[in-house]
């Protein structure tokens, strides 16, 4: 199997970016692929840990802990999540922080790269 990288650039409030991102890459390992998720702009929400789950409100802590534990790499981009006040000492175990240049490595050397987002 190959190696996937998807990075997502999710908007504001209303945008399923992510959500369908997540989810992407799940179907993704389930197939055996190797996967880097690279996270931007306010899609670096889902690096901190201790989020609180609400009724019928998209949580994505818990399936996000399990894709990590079957090998998904995923990364914020450092200085997204500082401006929006995402620091270090909240991010989730396993939840890596790099600059840009980790998403543009590992765009490099995968087989396939899916751009979520930027709109």
């Amino acid at each position: 199997m190959g190696k996937l990288t998807i990075g997502c650039f999710a908007s504001l409030i209303g945008s399923m970016n992510l959500d369908f991102a997540v989810k992407l890459s799940g179907a993704a390992l389930e197939k055996g692929h190797k996967v880097d998720l690279w996270v931007s702009g306010n899609a670096t929400m889902l690096s901190i840990e201790k989020q609180r789950e609400f009724k019928d409100y998209s949580s994505l802590e818990k399936p996000l802990k399990e894709l990590m534990e079957k090998g998904l790499k995923v990364t914020a981009c450092e200085a997204c999540a500082e401006a929006r006040g995402y620091h270090k000492e909240n991010t989730m175990e396993g939840f890596q922080r790099f600059s840009m240049d980790w998403y543009l490595a590992s765009i490099f050397d995968a087989d396939r790269v899916l751009h979520i987002g930027g709109e």
